[in-house]
C-alpha cells in the first residue's frame, strides 16, 4: 500500500510549517512509523537543514535518534516530482511534504494528492485571508480564496475517485498556531470566522503550536522536542510546549500502522 501522504502547504510564510512537519515526522517516527520526507522548497531547504543538522548531531554524539529519509526537491515538473516521490517512498507509512510559503506550482500539485493536508495559519486576519475573506464591519465570511476553492474542488473529485478505485478522501486539517497572542475579542470573531468557512468547505481546526523560542533554539541540533535525554534541563514553558505537540499529533488522527506500535511496544519491553 502507499504511503500516506501528509502535505504542509500555506501560501503564507511565517506559520511554523516547516518547524510543524519537522516534528509531526519526529514523532511519528517515535510512534514505530516509517517515514519519509520530501523539502519542495530548494531555496530555503528549511526541513532538509532540520533533518541534516540532526544526523549531525547523532554523528557528534554518538546516539541513534528516530529519524526520517529525507530529501530536496530541485527539479521542475509534476512528473519530475512523482518520480521522486515513488522511489522514496517506497516502503514507508508515511511521506511528509513541506512547501514554500508562497504561491507555487509544485506545492499545489503535492496538495492536491494530500491524504492529510495541513494549513498552519497563525491565528489572525492577515493569515485567513490565504483561504477566506471576511467583510470588514461583521466579519462575516464573504467568499472563499483562491487556494480554498482549488482544495475543496480536489477534494470533490477525491471524494467521487474513493469511490472508484479506493483512493484514500482528503482530510484537510486547519491548524491554528500561536493562539496564545490574539486579543480575546479578535479570538472570538476568528472562532466564528473559521466555524463558518469550515462548514463551506469541509477542513477541521486543531490548536497547534504557540511556544516559538525553543523551536528555534533547538534548528541548530536538529533535536526536537520529543527527545528527552537529550535536551538538558527543560522549563516549565518547554512541557507545555511538548504536551502542546502531543495533542497536535492526536488531533491529525493521523493512520498509524498497529504492527508498528506493537513493534515499538516490543523494543521498549526488552
Amino acid at each position: 500500500m502507499s504511503p500516506h501522504r501528509i502535505v504542509f502547504a500555506n501560501e503564507k510564510g511565517g506559520t511554523g510549517k516547516s518547524t510543524t512537519a519537522v516534528h509531526v515526522a519526529i514523532a511519528l517516527a517515535y510512534q514505530g512509523a516509517k517515514v519519509a520526507a520530501v523539502d519542495l522548497d530548494p531555496r530555503q531547504r528549511t526541513l532538509f537543514r532540520y533533518f541534516e543538522n540532526r544526523a549531525d548531531t547523532e554523528r557528534r554524539r554518538g546516539i541513534s535518534l528516530p529519524g526520517a529519509r529525507f530529501t530536496v526537491f530541485e527539479g521542475g515538473s509534476a512528473a519530475e516530482l512523482d518520480n521522486l516521490v515513488e522511489a522514496i517512498g517506497e516502503g514507508q507509512d508515511f511521506l511528509i511534504f513541506d512547501t514554500p510559503g508562497r504561491d507555487d506550482p509544485l506545492a499545489r500539485h503535492a496538495a492536491t494528492t494530500a491524504d492529510t493536508l495541513v494549513t498552519p495559519l497563525n491565528d489572525s486576519f492577515v493569515d485567513f485571508d490565504l483561504i477566506g475573506q471576511v467583510d470588514a464591519e461583521t466579519f462575516k465570511v464573504r467568499r472563499l480564496s483562491f487556494y480554498a476553492e482549488l482544495i475543496w474542488e480536489t477534494r470533490k473529485k477525491r471524494a467521487m475517485a474513493t469511490i472508484s478505485d479506493q483512493r484514500r478522501e482528503m482530510d484537510w486539517v486547519v491548524v491554528r498556531n500561536r493562539t496564545g497572542h490574539v486579543e480575546a475579542r479578535n479570538m472570538r470573531r476568528l472562532d466564528g470566522a473559521l466555524g463558518e468557512l469550515s462548514k463551506r468547505v469541509g477542513f477541521r481546526t486543531v490548536n497547534g503550536l504557540s511556544e516559538r523560542v525553543i523551536y528555534r533554539e533547538l534548528f541548530p541540533s536538529g533535536l526536537t522536542l520529543l527527545d528527552k535525554g537529550h535536551l538538558g534541563e527543560l522549563g516549565t514553558s518547554h512541557l507545555v510546549a511538548r504536551q502542546e505537540l502531543r495533542a497536535l499529533l492526536a488531533g491529525l488522527n493521523l493512520p498509524v500502522p498497529a504492527v508498528r506500535q506493537e513493534q515499538l511496544a516490543l523494543a521498549g519491553q526488552a
